[in-house]
């Protein structure tokens, strides 16, 4: 398919984080979901048949821990990898006929005592094709954190997945990941085309760091970048519309071909065109970012930076609280001190 139309639906996000325990807030995401179904739905049916592709906000069932601990975080809000919100979302995208983008907090088996945020890509088929943990998380638990670990169940070539589709070949990130280009050129170089990106972001009338983000990652890499933000996060503290507006589809070109401003939108929604995009990527020139890139090099150069450190969760037996992770980046922050990075 080499012209269809994607949609970043930017829609409310009803937090769980007052809910008493976990059967209210499975109660709360059931209500959400169902919401959303008839969102997407209406947007299948105002845009037309050729909308195939929706990506909806970060942590759009749930948003994010507060005061809650990681033991409390991953029992309310957590979900199975194989449980039935995912078969929802399965039902979702066999109903609508669309590949379906979202991004949760999930328990893994292999790591009881953690969770782990994460993009995933369902097909019409009601499959799951694509599975994206994150990697850079300020409070939250990550695959880096227990690398040696992780690496028994899940290939390295796993942590940065692209798949092919009828759509082209997709991929995804979260949130401020936008803001690090290496993920982004990593998941190009393995062949990505469409980068979904789910986030729940201050938006502002200004160019923030993660618009800026969204522009540059896009053109660097000659991909799409299809960014849905939230429009407010209702049911915590924080005042709802903080996390509010400019969903947005970026071209391979950098250039914006829909955005949005506040509130629950279908209309962040703009073709997709595959073939152009190849074209272009297959050009003989200096726009080529893609065939002009001394990876070797920039390897070499990587493999003698010690910078975060890997593996600081041991083996995952016990997820810490919000100081651990504070106190780990002050201890790397003083190593770049000393050695002389920062």
């Amino acid at each position: 398919m080499e012209l269809y139309k994607a949609l970043a639906l930017q829609t409310e996000c009803a937090a769980v984080n007052r809910a008493s325990d976990r059967a209210e807030a499975r109660a709360i995401m059931k209500a959400s979901l169902g919401r959303m179904t008839g969102q997407v739905m209406s947007a299948r049916a105002f845009h037309g048949e050729s909308l195939k592709l929706v990506c909806m906000p970060e942590y759009f069932l749930t948003s994010f821990p507060a005061g809650e601990s990681a033991a409390e975080w991953r029992d309310k809000a957590c979900v199975e990898m194989d449980g039935a919100t995912y078969e929802a979302i399965g039902t979702l995208a066999q109903k609508s006929g669309m590949h379906i983008g979202a991004n949760l907090y999930e328990r893994d088996p292999n790591f009881p005592e953690l969770y782990f945020q994460a993009s995933t890509i369902t097909a019409p088929s009601g499959d799951i094709i694509l599975r994206y943990r994150r990697l850079i998380s300020m409070y939250a638990p990550s695959p880096y954190d227990v690398m040696e670990a992780y690496l028994e169940h899940y290939p390295l070539q796993d942590w940065f997945p692209v798949v092919d589709t009828p759509l082209g070949r997709l991929a995804a990130l979260a949130s401020e990941e936008i803001r690090y280009p290496e993920i982004s050129r990593i998941l190009a170089a393995n062949g990505a085309e469409v980068i979904l990106h789910p986030t729940s972001e201050a938006a502002s009338t200004q160019m923030t760091y993660k618009n800026v983000a969204k522009l540059a990652r896009a053109q660097e890499n000659q991909c799409y970048v299809i960014s849905a933000n939230s429009a407010a996060i209702t049911g915590t503290a924080l005042t709802p519309e903080s996390t509010d507006g400019r969903s947005q589809i970026v071209d391979d070109r950098g250039i914006i071909l829909a955005e949005v401003p506040t509130g629950e939108t279908i209309t962040a929604c703009a073709d997709v065109d595959i073939r152009a995009l190849r074209d272009r990527r297959r050009r003989n020139g200096m726009d080529n970012m893609l065939a002009r890139q001394p990876m070797a090099l920039y390897a070499q150069m990587f493999t003698g930076m010690a910078m975060h450190p890997s593996g600081s969760l041991g083996d995952g037996d016990e997820a810490p609280g919000k100081d651990f992770y504070k106190r780990r980046q002050d201890a790397v922050i003083e190593r770049l001190a000393k050695n002389g990075v920062i």
